[in-house]
């Protein structure tokens, strides 16, 4: 049924509407039509007309429509309303005044000016458009006419009202009366199958019949109605029709006549010519069929020349071989059933020559690298290395040097072993069968056997690093070699492309003459060849859509153009290949030197019936790029590297077995100074065959060098303990030796000398140590002190890589024995661990002076270090700067014990002085008399300058305890019977300290006991 929303014909546009409003044909009318004006832009002024005002738009509910809000207005827009009756002439005025005067626009120099001979063309396009239009105003009403809209909507009203009496259920989409549901509802069976009778069920069936009818007849009204308001459209559509179908009789009878025509046309004049084409295309079919039959031939004797070349090991050649037949069969002979088969085939003997390569390398890689190091000769069969190496890279295998380093490693341990059992072999106190184990039997080695053992091991290494280098230098001249063919090759393809004649005749002049005669002729064919090769094609591009058996004649302009195409390619590819050949003249390459006269006819026989140009581009294709042979010759440079550092790896190996048992850390400086000789002599020759420098071994011996200085320093430490726990602090004689080591190194070069002979007549001690002049009186422990630190420097000359370790050592030490003197003497710690009953003034001068002697060499010490260290390691020798200040200030405090030692003996005899007869008083007695004990007891420790001061300061403690005492007893300098009482006595006590040794002269300046008068 027809839908009684039927929508009225689309409404079109017309300059001549009422109100110039355009309305959208889904609006749905209104029962009352009344029409609706936009607001204005601006407020209406008033004109003395009725002042009502358009309903302005819902932004909500004409959110999808046009509206006000969607315009854009400007000022003269605004100021213009085109509605308003009266145009005010004064809005600027009463706006800015009366000063404002309007002034002539000048028309603008960039807009052109508009006349109506501009919309010549567009009014001239659009005309019939426009009669169409106006005459199909006539058939359609307007819907922006009030009358026409009106009546519309009056009908519109009308048929919805008759249509709201149909159900629902009728206007469905999916209505159909198969569904019972439906069924149910358009016939209600309630009414056919009660019980009241016959009579009720007729009256019901009428009355639904009826009702029925009566649907049928709205909807037919309906219907009648839109079509009786589309009848001049519908009448319209059938005319156009029938004058449709007229021309398209005419139009059928013009293409029978003109297929006649075309008819005779072909019998007339394509039908002979066509068959000397298809003759021609058969002659060429044929030839063609011949040249494949040549070249199945070919192909099929392809295998039995791969088998006959891998029969002689020619791999670079069967490889070849079977790239080109590969290739041929997949471009030529593509689709051929006889061989459907051999390309599998091909392919199972390139994975059979892959496999055999990789064996037969590392066959040689383990008969060069395990060969003994007596043969003459560091490169073991060199073509055929080359020749390995070039069919290698020609497979893309690059991981051959993977295989290489691996046997590398397993030769290096192999080396290691037989060196050992060859030692073992002549040692007579090592049995192999009892001590299976290397390392084992490497400990059970005295020192000097295993340094032999060690010597050979690197005698070998550096032998095996050479035979190394000699190897990989043939395989990276055969990666350069075809990493420079490549770039030349690519070079000359560069210049063929850019000007194919006149470069290469140019290059080809310094040749023999009788080749390049012949090159050049060749050249000059091809030159000649090329214009009838273009013209040949474009024969065949102007005849193809006749010989084309295809849908469409593009396609077969296509495939000639393709042809074209191809035959340039071959041409410049075959230009290429003969420039190539021309510049490979006279040289061979690596893998022609191993070729049989056998494999090269055979070659040369299959390879002459393959398409010219091939066999250059499959050799490109499948060699490596540039890239990849870069990698592979960096890769040879780095396996270099790894060799050296798999030698020093296994000789850590060798160092750290011996090391196992702490043996290398019980060496005597000279034997550990031998060992790391050899280890630098061995290092710097890798390094010098290698060109870098491994650091493995190395650091090995650093490590071994460390727990060295460790043990070293430990012992000595731990000497120096017991002898300063032992030392009764008393001096000590000192032997010759120890003077005559004293007197070496006064040069400043330190270096420790032959013990003597114990009974030589020289060997008599002296009382003092004798340096620079002065007389030092030491302590036993301190002479051998020194001894162990010109040991240490000693150590540092043997060994200058642990210099750095060595001074932090000695530094430790120096430390050590300044703070254990201190805890033994100034801390009284001699008294329990020696059994001292106290520690006396001569004590505590012969620590002093012991550690003045120290203080004396460290300047020495330190200098001597500074040869031996980088200068970036110069920081450590602060260490010296804070040990000297310790031990000066140790010094200083042993001296002023000395004082105080003094002033609490002034203090307490002071305290009880009193000024009276008989003078001298006894407390100066004493007290002159403790004044030259200790100058006994210092006189002979101390030089005369440090005595001189020590009294010194003891002479000003006196006076300021003595000048306390005078003040607190009320003497004064008056003149009076006390003050001469004790003119006497500090006259008595001048007498006796200027009486003493080295003292005459020392200025007592006792006026300074007196208080001054004011």
């Amino acid at each position: 049924m027809a839908s009684s929303h039927s929508s009225s014909p689309a409404p079109h546009s017309s300059r001549a509407s009422s109100d110039g409003l355009y309305r959208k044909g889904s609006e749905p009318p209104s029962r009352h039509y009344r029409p609706v004006c936009l607001p204005d832009v601006c407020p209406k002024e008033p004109t003395g007309e009725s002042r009502e005002l358009c309903d302005g738009p819902s932004v909500v509910a004409d959110q999808h429509r046009w509206t006000i809000y969607s315009s854009k207005v400007n000022l003269p827009a605004a100021l213009n309303d085109p509605r308003l009756a009266k145009r005010e002439s004064d809005f600027f005025t009463k706006t800015w005044g009366l000063d404002f005067v309007e002034t002539e626009v000048m028309p603008s120099f960039y807009l052109p000016n508009i006349t109506k001979e501009h919309f010549a063309p567009y009014l001239k396009e659009t005309a019939q458009k426009e009669k169409i239009h106006e005459r199909c105003k006539t058939i359609c009403p307007n819907k922006d006419d009030p009358d026409s809209v009106s009546s519309i909507t009056h009908n519109h009203e009308k048929a919805r009202e008759e249509l709201e009496q149909v159900p629902k259920i009728f206007m469905k989409p999916d209505f159909v009366l198969n569904d019972p549901v439906t069924f149910n509802a358009v016939l209600p069976w309630s009414h056919f199958s009660g019980a009241s009778g016959k009579s009720r069920d007729g009256a019901s069936s009428r009355l639904l019949q009826e009702k029925l009818s009566h649907y049928l007849d709205v909807v037919e009204v309906c219907i009648a109605r839109q079509i009786s308001l589309r009848s001049e459209a519908f009448f319209h559509a059938m005319s156009s029709q029938h004058a449709l179908q007229d021309r398209l009789q005419e139009t059928a009878r013009a293409v029978s006549k003109l297929r006649g025509r075309m008819a005779s046309m072909e019998r007339v004049m394509c039908e002979g010519p066509l068959r000397a084409l298809q003759q021609t295309r058969t002659r060429s079919n044929c030839v063609r069929l011949h040249s494949k039959l040549k070249l199945m031939a070919a192909v099929h004797q392809a295998q039995p020349t791969v088998q006959l070349l891998l029969s002689t090991s020619e791999f670079v050649g069967a490889l070849e071989l079977i790239a080109t037949t590969k290739e041929v069969l997949q471009q030529e002979l593509q689709g051929i059933h006889s061989f459907r088969h051999l390309g599998s085939q091909l392919c199972e003997m390139e994975r059979l020559i892959d496999k055999m390569m990789v064996a037969d390398f590392t066959t040689y890689a383990k008969s060069d690298l395990n060969r003994p190091f007596e043969e003459e000769g560091q490169i073991l069969e060199k073509d055929r290395l080359q020749s390995l190496v070039f069919g290698l890279l020609r497979q893309r295998k690059l991981d051959f040097l993977d295989i290489y380093s691996e046997e590398i490693i397993q030769a290096a341990k192999g080396i290691v072993r037989q060196c050992v059992l060859q030692t073992v072999s002549q040692i007579d106190e090592i049995d192999p069968d009892v001590v299976m184990k290397v390392p084992e039997q490497m400990r059970l080695m005295a020192f000097s056997q295993w340094m032999d053992l060690l010597k050979s091991i690197f005698e070998n290494f550096i032998l095996f690093l050479k035979r190394i280098k000699a190897t990989l230098s043939v395989i990276r001249g055969v990666v350069l070699e075809l990493l420079d063919s490549s770039q030349r090759s690519r070079m000359m393809l560069e210049r063929a492309r850019a000007g194919p004649g006149g470069d290469e005749r140019g290059g080809g002049g310094g040749r023999g003459g009788g080749g390049a005669a012949h090159l050049e002729e060749e050249e000059e064919d091809e030159e000649e060849d090329e214009p009838r090769d273009r013209h040949a094609a474009r024969a065949g591009a102007e005849v193809a859509y006749l010989t084309h058996e295809g849908l469409f004649i593009s396609d077969a302009l296509n495939e000639a153009e393709q042809q074209q195409q191809q035959q340039e390619r071959s041409s410049t590819a075959s230009h290429t290949q003969s420039q190539a050949k021309r510049d490979a003249c006279g040289s061979d390459s690596a893998s022609a030197t191993t070729e049989s006269s056998s494999s090269r006819e055979h070659m040369s026989s299959a390879a002459s019936a393959l398409p010219r140009g091939l066999a250059s581009s499959l050799s490109e294709d499948m060699m490596p790029s540039d890239l990849e042979l870069g990698r592979v010759a960096n890769s040879v440079q780095d396996l270099l590297y790894t060799a050296s550092d798999v030698s020093h790896d296994r000789c850590v190996k060798v160092l750290m077995a011996r090391a196992k048992d702490a043996s290398l850390e019980r060496l005597s400086s000279a034997e550990f100074v031998q060992l790391s000789r050899e280890v630098e002599a061995f290092v710097e020759s890798t390094e010098k065959i290698c060109g870098r420098r491994s650091v493995s071994l190395r650091g090995a011996l650093q490590s071994q060098a460390n727990r060295f200085v460790h043990r070293f320093h430990e012992e000595r430490k731990t000497k120096l303990s017991l002898l300063l726990d032992n030392e009764r602090w008393k001096q000590a004689e000192v032997p010759a030796e120890f003077q005559d080591l004293v007197n070496s190194i006064a040069d400043g070069r330190i270096r420790l000398l032959n013990r003597k002979p114990s009974g030589s007549e020289d060997c008599i001690p002296s009382d003092y140590l004798i340096v620079d002049g002065q007389r030092y009186a030491v302590v036993g422990t301190v002479l051998l002190l020194i001894r162990i630190l010109l040991e240490y420097c000693q150590c540092v000359n043997d060994i200058p890589s642990i210099a750095t370790d060595m001074l932090t050592r000695l530094s430790d030490l120096l430390k050590h024995f300044n703070s254990r003197s201190c805890q033994l003497v100034l801390g009284a710690g001699a008294l329990q661990v020696v059994g001292l009953k106290t520690i006396t003034t001569k004590n505590l001068a012969l620590a002093s002076r012991c550690l003045q002697l120290v203080v004396h060499y460290i300047p020495i010490i330190r200098a001597h270090f500074e040869t031996k260290l980088q200068p970036k390691q110069y920081s450590v020798l602060r260490h010296f700067d804070h040990i000297t200040k310790d031990y000066n200030d140790h010094i200083a405090e042993i001296s002023a014990k000395l004082v105080a030692i003094m002033d609490s003996l002034f203090e307490k005899l002071l305290s009880k002085y009193e000024v009276k007869a008989p003078m001298p008083s006894a407390c100066f007695r004493n007290i002159c008399k403790q004044m030259a004990k200790m100058h006994e007891a210092i006189y002979d420790l101390l030089p005369e300058e440090q005595t001189q001061m020590l009294f010194l300061r003891i002479n000003a403690g006196f006076k300021l305890h003595l000048k306390r005492q005078l003040a607190k007893l009320g003497v004064v300098n008056d003149g009076g019977p006390q003050h001469g009482l004790v003119v006497v006595d500090v006259a008595f006590y001048t007498e006796n300290v200027q009486a003493l040794r080295s003292l005459e002269r020392l200025d007592l300046n006792m006026a300074e006991i007196w208080e001054q008068k004011r």
